[in-house]
């Protein structure tokens, strides 16, 4: 019998957490967290302004989020918080019932996803196609770059000078040492400079007051009623499947650049998890973010559950401890981060030209399609499931190509072979009627499905229809060479699908 898991494996998601033996581990994850928890603030309150709510709110659900998703979800390193997508949701429930139903919202969305979690719909993630998943990250480093440009239109001229020294130094500091992550020391060496030389820029403290306290548990302050649920349930699933679809992507991402897997349905009841433990401590809820994800894992190199568990745990801290100090870091230098985050996170192999001249069109179509949904919507669920649609549609038509009908007849006269190759489906069968010769073939025909694979009930009624021509005629057909699952669907279906 396994024994449980020590606290600090959990940390890790393994027995041997890397990081309490290895020193350059432990700053590795500690350094990614801090900076991390920098970068959460200024979305946090954005966040909450686009909910409506107090910017408490924001960095309450951010701080919760991330503790309790390090603990119970599935995928090490990577980032939950407060997110726009679930801003976007949960505001017009805020605006038209107030913050009471809002939380409870947040609840019952824990509560779908942990539902959904258990009845594995994270299996349904093998069916998003490369095409997508490569829409869906360049989509998100543009979303990344366009949530920046307000911070760089309408502000004083030192902004961008103080933007372009942020991405310098984060081109060349780590040519010099890996120690210290570049973000990190960019954000401190600018915050000096401005500070010390009284620069007026845009500070994270513009962006709302910091909280003073940590966050008390509670029961969200609405009536416990039937009324209430049926308010409340629609906003809940919508958030629940967004979360999930945005959390889901993002382990999947994490996945591919760090060569390891992780659980997914394990993640899916970690985010309801957190999400149920958000509402309770009055926070606006959440999923997975990208951005912070991708400085945490690719800028940072983090690995591990810790850092999580530290961005969380940081941006109370520096609110509460550190909170004037953190209320005078100019936007500019967390504007650089970004920036660099969005450069670093977009598929440029997937738009050169080389690619694209041997990547087959329907690819980029799909990739193109992905791109525009998401940023036109500002919704990378809405994206990934038009995506994915767009890919199968892209799928059908060319599997619906391969099928082939040849006909051979025997030497006598007698008899007709048709030889039919491919898959035969809804697409495909739709063909299929119109490759035979019913007036001019012999008296026996021959169906040879040997080489073909039958998938529903349009290509049974395909058959059947095919065999009621030549019977109109006076000719017989035999079906032979289907394998298992074809003839059970075929023996199941024929002869039961005509109109009556």
């Amino acid at each position: 019998m396994p024994s449980a898991l020590s606290p600090s494996a959990w940390l890790r998601g393994s027995r041997r957490p890397s990081w309490l033996s290895d020193p350059k581990v432990l700053r590795t994850e500690v350094l990614g967290g801090l900076v991390v928890a920098l970068a959460l603030i200024p979305e946090a309150i954005s966040f909450s302004v686009i909910a409506g709510v107090d910017p408490a709110v924001g960095l309450f659900a951010s701080f919760t989020m991330a503790v309790t998703i390090a603990l119970v979800g599935g995928r090490p390193a990577m980032i939950s918080a407060a997110t726009g997508a679930v801003a976007l949701v949960i505001a017009p429930l805020n605006r038209e019932h107030g913050f009471g139903y809002l939380v409870t919202a947040v609840i019952l969305a824990g509560v779908f996803q942990i539902v959904l979690g258990a009845l594995g719909v994270a299996k349904l993630m093998r069916f998003v196609p490369r095409s997508v998943m490569v829409g869906f990250v360049n989509s998100l480093a543009i979303l990344i770059f366009m949530a920046q440009v307000p911070e760089m239109t309408d502000v004083p001229w030192p902004v961008y000078p103080l933007i372009a020294a942020g991405l310098a130094m984060m081109v060349f500091f780590p040519k010099l040492t890996t120690v210290v992550p570049a973000p990190l020391v960019s954000i401190v060496i600018l915050t000096v400079i401005t500070v010390a030389a009284g620069i007026a820029v845009p500070t994270v403290g513009d962006k709302g007051d910091l909280p003073s306290s940590l966050p008390v548990p509670g029961l969200p302050d609405v009536p416990f009623t039937l009324d209430t649920l049926t308010t409340v349930a629609p906003f809940a699933f919508a958030m629940a499947l967004v979360g999930l679809m945005e959390s889901l992507m993002t382990a999947k991402l994490v996945d591919d650049i760090t060569d390891t897997r992780s659980s997914k349905t394990r993640e899916s009841v970690g985010q309801g998890v957190a999400n149920i433990v958000t509402g309770f401590f009055g926070g606006m809820g959440g999923c997975a973010m990208i951005g912070q994800t991708m400085i945490n894992v690719r800028v940072s190199g983090a690995r591990t559950r810790l850092s999580t568990f530290l961005a969380g745990a940081f941006l109370m801290v520096l609110c509460i401890v550190f909170g004037p100090v953190v209320s005078d870091i100019p936007m500019a230098a967390l504007v650089a981060v970004m920036v660099m985050v969005s450069v670093a996170t977009f598929d440029w192999h997937s738009i050169a030209p080389r690619t694209l001249r041997r990547m087959p069109l329907g690819e980029t179509v799909v990739m193109l399609v992905t791109v525009v949904c998401v940023v036109a919507t500002h919704n990378l669920a809405i994206g990934v499931v038009v995506g994915s649609i767009a890919a199968m549609v892209v799928f059908a038509r060319r599997v619906a190509q391969l099928a082939e009908v040849t006909a051979v007849t025997d030497p006598d006269g007698g008899t007709v072979v048709y030889r039919v190759t491919g898959e035969l489906f809804f697409a495909s069968s739709n063909e299929l009627v119109g490759q035979f010769s019913y007036g001019t073939d012999p008296d026996r025909v021959v169906i040879d499905l040997s080489a073909a694979h039958i998938w529903d009930a349009s290509s049974v009624a395909a058959l059947d229809a095919v065999e009621t021509k030549y019977a109109q005629r006076g000719k017989t057909v035999e079906i032979v060479g289907l394998n298992e699952p074809s003839a059970r669907m075929h023996k199941t279906l024929s002869g039961e699908l005509a109109g009556g």
